[in-house]
């Protein structure tokens, strides 16, 4: 009896050092990820205008920026469909290194693009091709990282593991404005010359580490019951996950709608506040260290929110989220329109605390609703469909609702409007958190 209970206390310890190195695995590849995806919603704001648009007014070449932006919104479900479809079929783990590696090379890639003052308008052409391979790669890469975190978790702790994917994403974000804020301190003809595409550059280096601590993980014993049981009652294969999915496509549509607030926000702080907080006068280095002082809390508050969904549902949580994201609207941009730097980082921080009530549930929220030989590819059809009415075209938008008259009344109204979108969709949704994971089907 003592042996096997030294056996079963053995176990059960190697079992939770793999579960912390799967969910390790998850946040620093994410965390990579999202270092070069959104590293782009950085530069797009300060940088790709002048070099790449420089032929425009200040505020065209901004939303000619933003729509090379936002092509990498566009690109992210096909990367869902794609990874997912592989991931649900021959496993989560080998298509998370596939993702890794190409986000990686396409965002070195982008620090080599030569500025349109050289080769004219193939340089927003290179840009957006590369552009694109990024939204591949991150649509295949949440779904997976958050599945491999979720799937071996303890069930009562899925929300909290699963957060830490999405906490992935202010961590590579932070990352990427505080080496790129440290280049925008250059005088401006350097930065805009070479400055500015050493942190793309760096991207090879977390590639490097990243590829490494990915390839030592294991893969979801999940996926791997759902296998062998298929397997062992002699089933034909499952049809196409993406059948699955849209046979059902009320799941992926509340899904969506209730996730793409989230994203409108997020993208809003770091894309047009950015900029917004700028033209008042405010040197661009300073606004970008600010928002990257909120972005560290926004780890911690995105960690703190998922632990909690697991004891009282990711449902309320994402209801209050939305319902302070309509509150904090009329106060953050007069914040960030005041000059003051202490008013500016409260105004950056009430946005991203607010954003992370939503999002640190989101992760489990979205997973939860889809059996296991479709789950990869529910899961990031639903995320990435998101970010595409969410974030993808909104950058753009609040340039374009801004630049006539300067004001920021109708741009408070489009995101109202997303937010309320959401709140209803999440008001009428089922629970998820106790829902069985081990269902194969959809």
């Amino acid at each position: 009896m003592q042996i096997d209970t030294r056996i079963a206390s053995a176990s059960e310890k190697a079992r939770t050092r793999e579960i912390r190195k799967v969910v390790f695995s998850s946040y620093f590849g994410t965390a990579v990820e999202f270092y070069d995806f959104l590293l782009y919603a950085t530069a797009s704001a300060v940088v790709f205008g002048p070099v790449f648009f420089s032929d425009l007014s200040p505020w065209a070449g901004i939303v000619a920026s933003y729509g090379t932006f936002a092509t990498g919104y566009l690109a992210r479900p096909l990367g869902g469909i794609i990874f997912g479809h592989f991931g649900d079929k021959v496993g989560r783990k080998k298509l998370l290194v596939i993702s890794m590696l190409m986000m990686g090379l396409a965002s070195t890639a982008i620090g080599l693009v030569p500025p349109s003052a050289m080769i004219g308008s193939w340089a927003a052409v290179i840009l957006v091709t590369l552009r694109v391979i990024q939204g591949i790669a991150v649509g295949g890469e949440w779904g997976g990282a958050a599945l491999m975190a979720l799937e071996h978790a303890d069930s009562k702790k899925r929300g909290f593991a699963a957060s830490f994917v999405n906490a992935g994403a202010p961590s590579g974000s932070v990352l990427g404005l505080i080496i790129m804020g440290l280049f925008s301190s250059l005088p401006q003809e350097q930065f805009l010359s070479w400055g500015w595409r050493v942190p793309f550059l760096l991207s090879f280096v977390l590639l490097l580490v990243g590829l490494y601590i990915r390839k030592n993980v294991s893969e979801s014993p999940i996926f791997l019951q759902a296998s062998e049981q298929q397997t062992a009652k002699g089933q034909e294969p499952a049809r196409s996950p993406l059948v699955q999915v849209l046979r059902r496509p009320k799941g992926l549509l509340v899904v969506i709608f209730a996730a793409m607030s989230a994203f409108a926000l997020q993208t809003t702080l770091s894309t047009f506040a950015i900029t917004f907080t700028v033209s008042h006068g405010v040197a661009r280095q300073d606004v970008m260290f600010m928002f990257a002082i909120a972005g560290v809390i926004s780890i911690f508050t995105t960690l703190l929110f998922g632990r909690l969904s697991d004891r009282w549902g990711r449902r309320p949580l994402m209801i209050v989220g939305n319902v302070a994201f309509l509150l904090v609207l009329p106060v953050v941009f007069p914040l960030l329109a005041s000059g003051n730097l202490f008013l500016i980082f409260l105004g950056f921080a009430l946005g991203i605390i607010t954003q992370t009530v939503i999002y640190g549930p989101m992760a489990a929220f979205i997973a939860e609703r889809f059996g296991t030989k479709s789950r990869y590819t529910g899961a990031s059809m639903g995320y990435q469909l998101a970010t595409v009415l969410g974030a993808g075209f909104t950058p753009a938008i609040l340039a374009s609702l801004y630049a006539p008259a300067q004001a920021t009344g109708p741009v408070m109204v489009y995101l109202g409007t997303l937010a309320v979108i959401s709140l209803v969709t999440v008001i009428f949704m089922k629970e998820s958190k106790d829902n069985d994971l081990s269902s194969v089907s959809n």
